[in-house]
This record gives structure tokens, sequence and C-alpha cells, in this order.
């Protein structure tokens, strides 16, 4: 789509496993709007994937080099094998909740919940190997360390003092990448510089402390607009009553969480600019805007987001390139001038 306005924002990029496919379509859409300029990208667990897919395409084919680089990433993300699953799964495109739900009822699944949440990942010892690593460790780490193009930044948890950790820069490696998605029940903890002490020590996925940081993107030389893709439900209407529902809106809530306080203090800020509390200019004047699917969201659950199906994956990338085309119809004479998520409904 030709434009001739050009529009800067910065992207915030939630973890969610599998469901970041989500993502990969939103993205997909917005590299096809060539109005849409990328200044920053902070991103956890899959986020992390995808906006360090998205930064080294960038720099080697511009926004088709990055389309294709994200695709190549989901498309090895879906050939990861899961010995026992039902064939029929990626046979055909069933609806995202008959898939989730046969999913979560099939014999392999509840085998390897159960003895995820019965074993530590310690116990495999030399068997041990992060699915991930052949992936990540091909994302052309020269181009997503590089100075040029969008600013880069990847979130990921401390485990010995449970802080928030931003990787940027050279600073982002193969390692800080699989500690960014390190779910502790599923991976050992990585083990990498802290950027911080200097120090090498554990991580755990970002989610728990920055799903992602936004604090990163409030840098003066970057736009005041952040655009947040959600992929945790913010709101699930029905109450988990199952064991699997109830441990996925635990998930869910404690992911979105450090989200919502950095949110809350975004609405506080806003509140003394606009009372004049506090002087124009003392603190950067944040324009936040979401793209989100929360009815698809609410359909599926953990185990479309431990498992990627192939059909799946391709409907999330489908659900988010929708919802990112009517994000741009609705809202892009709203980038750069005022904010389009209304937090104070989000808070009241």
């Amino acid at each position: 789509m030709a434009r001739v306005e050009k529009k800067r924002i910065n992207l915030a990029l939630q973890g969610g496993g599998a469901h970041g496919a989500f993502t990969w379509g939103v993205l997909d859409r917005l590299l096809e709007d060539d109005g849409i300029e990328i200044a920053a990208i902070s991103g956890t667990s899959a986020g992390a994937l995808n906006g360090a897919a998205l930064k080294a395409g960038l720099m080697t084919g511009g926004a088709e080099g990055a389309r294709d680089n994200l695709e190549w990433l989901w498309g090895q993300i879906g050939a990861i094998e899961h010995p026992g699953l039902p064939e029929w799964l990626n046979a055909w495109m069933p609806e995202p909740a008959f898939v989730s739900q046969g999913l979560s009822l099939s014999l392999p699944y509840l085998f390897g919940e159960s003895l995820a949440r019965s074993l530590s990942p310690y116990v495999w010892g030399p068997l041990y190997r992060n699915p991930l690593d052949p992936i990540v460790s091909h994302l052309r780490f020269d181009q997503v360390c590089s100075v040029a193009g969008p600013e880069l930044h990847i979130c990921a948890t401390n485990v010995r003092d449970g802080k928030v950790r931003v990787f940027t820069g050279d600073r982002i490696t193969t390692a800080s990448i699989m500690a960014s998605a390190c779910l502790p029940t599923l991976f050992q903890a990585v083990e990498v510089e802290d950027p911080e002490t200097g120090l090498v020590e554990a991580f755990w996925d970002g989610g728990y402390t920055g799903n992602p940081a936004l604090f990163p993107l409030y840098a003066p030389q970057l736009p005041d607009d952040i655009v947040v893709i959600n992929i945790n439900p913010l709101v699930r209407d029905a109450l988990p009553v199952t064991a699997s529902e109830i441990q996925n809106r635990i998930n869910e809530i404690s992911f979105n969480s450090s989200l919502l306080r950095e949110l809350r203090a975004i609405d506080f800020v806003q509140r003394l600019l606009a009372q004049g509390t506090m002087p124009q200019g003392a603190m950067k004047q944040v324009l936040v805007h979401m793209i989100a699917d929360d009815d698809l969201m609410n359909d599926l659950s953990v185990a479309t987001k431990t498992i990627p199906v192939a059909s799946v994956l391709a409907q999330l990338k489908a659900a988010g390139r929708r919802a990112a085309g009517t994000f741009l119809r609705d809202h892009w004479g709203d980038i750069n001038l005022r904010q389009t998520a209304d937090l104070r409904k989000m808070f009241s």
C-alpha cells in the first residue's frame, strides 16, 4: 500500500508460545504498509523470536526480507516433531478451538503434561536438548545485533534476584533469546552473561517480569507511539474448572501482570500531565495502541501454546493479519497524534 505520510512506531511483542504466530500475522500485515516505519522493538519469549527474525530480515532484504524471514521462522517452529500426537491435527484446517480441545484431551499431551509437572527438566542429564536451539542459532546475529535499523530489546528474568533484564545490541545472542523463552517447567535455565552485573547468571522466561518490558521504548529519540501486540487475553469470562484451564489462566494472569503494571504507570503519568500536576516535557507522553483478538485466544489453551500445530499456526497468522488490517483501517490517522487504547477503562 503506497502511503505519502510516514508513521514511526515502536512495537511491544508479547510472549505466549506458539500463539506468537498471531504476532507473525500482525507483523506480516504491518510490513505490507510502506507508510509504517518501525523504530524499536521490545520482545519477550515468542515476541523475542519474532523481533529478532523481523530485524534480521529488515537488515538484509527490507520489508519483504522481514516477511520471508518470519515465514521461515514459523515454518521451522511448525516442523518441530511431537511424536504420538494425532495426525488429523495437521491434515486439515478445523477450527482452532476444536484443535485445542482435541489436543488437550489426547493421551500423548496428557502424558507429557503429567510428566512435566512431576519431573524437573534437569533429570534428563546429557539427553536434554532445547528444541529451539537449532532454530535460534540460524537467526543471523550480525544483522540482529546491528546498530542500524530498529532498536531491538529482549527481555528475560534473572532467576537469582527475580528481576527483569533487557538484552540489546551485541548482548543479544542465541543464549539470551533462548533465556527469554525458557519456561522453567519445560527447559533448563539458560546461563548467559547478565547485562547489568557482567556475571554469568541463570535466566528464565521474560514473561514473568516483562511481557514485554515497555520502559526501553521510552527513550527520547524514539516515537511516542507503542503498539502492543497482545496474545494473552486480558479478560477470560468463562470460569476455568479443569486442572489445565486453571493452570492456563494462572499463566495468563502472571504473564499479563508486568505489562498491566507498566500500562497503569503510563496512565498515571498521562493524568498528571493532563491535570498540569506535572509540567509538560517532564516525562514522555507515551501513546499506547493495542492489536489483539481476545475472542480467538479465549478459544485456545495452553495446549496450543506448547504444541505448535501447523494448521493452528496458519489460522493464527491469518487472524493477526486481519487484526492489523482493521487497526490500520480504523486508526491510521490516530498514529503519532493520539492514543487508541482506553487505559482509563482498563483500570476503572
